[in-house]
């Protein structure tokens, strides 16, 4: 996706630039291209940004370390502020204090913005929290220390340990 010139916006029918896509992300590890549509508007002080898309993604389950696909489907909207201190170098320091009114995105309204990034940081955020392979799933299964099959270990990673449990007293 192309980086969007935001004075370009002012021009467009409606102030509106509408990218229907269908690619991979950079930097997104997915098994399927992107898919969906993405919608920008300039609203003079601010960018509108609607995104609807959907892929398919490999994560890797909390509680038994398996891998497992799952559909990411994006159904969002943001406001970006345009700020001509945006682009400032001195705005960022490594210490400063930030009032709750400033946690906003904000660009500079002779800037760009990239659709690409945003939908990254989007589809970023979609990933579930908890990432569990199936409602059932009981972990890793480790067999008891003290019965008398405790030497076979059902998962190899657990390995390591059991070698240090039997050299402890």
């Amino acid at each position: 996706m192309e980086t969007i010139y935001i004075p370009r916006l002012l021009s467009k029918s409606e102030q509106t630039e509408v990218i229907e896509f269908d690619e991979f992300i950079p930097n997104l590890a997915s098994l399927t291209p992107v898919r969906g549509r993405l919608q920008v508007t300039h609203q003079g002080t601010y960018l509108e940004v609607k995104a609807k898309a959907e892929t398919i993604v490999t994560l890797t389950c909390h509680r038994c370390l398996k891998q497992y696909n799952h559909r990411l489907v994006l159904n969002s909207s943001e406001l970006i502020w345009l700020d001509k201190e945006a682009d400032r170098p001195d705005t960022n320091p490594i210490e400063m204090k930030v009032e709750f009114e400033d946690l906003v995105e904000t660009l500079s309204p002779t800037g760009s913005f990239s659709p690409s990034d945003w939908l990254y940081e989007q589809l970023c955020l979609a990933e579930p929290h908890k990432q569990i392979c199936d409602a059932k799933c009981v972990g890793i299964i480790v067999n008891d220390a003290n019965t008398e099959s405790s030497e076979t270990i059902s998962d190899s990673r657990w390995a390591s340990l059991a070698a240090l449990k039997r050299q402890l007293p």
